[in-house]
């Protein structure tokens, strides 16, 4: 039976770097995919203007488009700011989308990140998942996102992966995403760098015995 399938982004590129694969998986599986972002992902920038914000969300709708996904909204909370907004403004703005699209799997930010704004997302997404009698939501999982998940504080909420998605058949799929948020990639040997990416997510498969696989920490799964 197909299912509904939520992403829940602080920034646009989140996405691409941490579930792209998998979400390429579910949508050619005939599941249908829903993306919300948190934030603009520019507006802390010294530099940012309208047309950094529009170039971003250009990127994103491009993003959906290669991967299928059925919808996308923008919230507009402050980018890296989000610890200076009541966490009951978050919390609903994820129940609303929950509410509507009834989502039975969940893929957000690692709590364990040091950016701040991948932390406030995970636990707004909890308290909108409160687990209720005749809940949708049925698995979360959390995925890592380079250049903040690995560099936390050593053992601090480390990021230790137990759900290994392989999506070899989706690598060059998730090689045009990456592509497509090339302003916010950088050169190697710079962590955040498609190279990288492609090599982690080489290592995360390898280590179970495919070409390629994406990384996840089980939050909740309900049988």
């Amino acid at each position: 039976m197909d299912k509904n399938v939520l992403v829940v982004a602080a920034h646009s590129d989140d996405e691409a770097l941490g579930c792209a694969g998998t979400m390429a998986k579910h949508v050619a599986a005939g599941d249908k995919v829903h993306v919300i972002f948190m934030t603009n992902g520019v507006d802390s920038r010294n530099t940012a203007s309208n047309s950094d914000i529009e170039n971003r969300q250009a990127a994103a709708r491009k993003s959906a488009d290669i991967l299928g996904v059925t919808s996308m909204e923008h919230f507009d909370f402050p980018d890296n700011k989000m610890d200076t907004v009541p966490l009951l403004d978050i919390v609903k703005s994820i129940e609303n989308v929950i509410n509507k699209i009834q989502p039975e799997i969940i893929y957000t930010q690692h709590i364990g990140d040091l950016n701040i704004d991948h932390q406030i997302t995970h636990k707004a997404l909890m308290t909108a998942c409160r687990p209720q009698p005749g809940f949708c939501v049925k698995e979360i999982y959390a995925f890592e996102v380079l250049s903040s998940t690995e560099w936390q504080t050593p053992d601090l909420e480390s990021f230790n992966p137990n759900v290994f998605i392989d999506i070899t058949e989706y690598i060059d799929i998730k090689k045009q995403v990456l592509n497509v948020y090339s302003e916010e990639m950088r050169k190697p040997p710079h962590t955040r760098s498609i190279e990288n990416a492609i090599h982690l997510n080489a290592l995360r498969g390898n280590s179970v015995g495919v070409d390629y696989a994406e990384a996840f920490k089980l939050i909740r799964y309900v049988k």
